[in-house]
């Protein structure tokens, strides 16, 4: 069974949100996040995807001694939040400006640079799509009773 204790270490590059167990599986747990209780205090609210939304269902896999209803905190490496931030959004933006500026360049029409830097975010998200199972072994969860 996953379990981690608090060790009395200052938290630094610890991302955590709060939540309550809505459903335990064989091989993961599901918790539910308020956004209202648990961002409220985050240094990392404004980057974060959870952050703004009502409720948020996550999935933390491994094997925990929880139960339905049972006060949780998700913990997550502040540098893998940041890696979700430009795998996300940093990268899509950096390819649409520079294929941009590269089109405007060659003097191709504005609304045919435009949309031709839009349409680079196609088979990048579809890349990424298709490594989807690779990415979330990366990006790991873990629970703190």
């Amino acid at each position: 069974m996953n379990s981690i204790k608090n060790s009395g270490i200052k938290n630094a590059g610890i991302i955590n949100h709060e939540g309550i167990v809505q459903k335990i599986g064989d091989t993961s747990v599901i918790v539910s996040i308020s956004s209202s209780t648990a961002c409220s205090g985050c240094h990392a609210e404004g980057s974060c995807n959870i952050a703004g939304k009502e409720e948020k269902i996550i999935e933390v896999t491994g094997r925990y001694d929880v139960h339905p209803g049972d006060r949780v905190t998700i913990i997550m490496k502040q540098s893998l939040g940041y890696a979700a931030l430009l795998l996300g959004y940093l990268v899509p933006l950096f390819s649409v400006v520079t294929v941009l500026i590269v089109l405007v360049a060659m003097e191709v029409s504005e609304l045919s640079a435009g949309l031709l830097s839009l349409g680079i975010l196609i088979p990048y998200y579809s890349i990424l799509y298709f490594f989807r199972r690779k990415v979330n072994e990366k990006f790991t969860l873990t629970l703190k009773v």
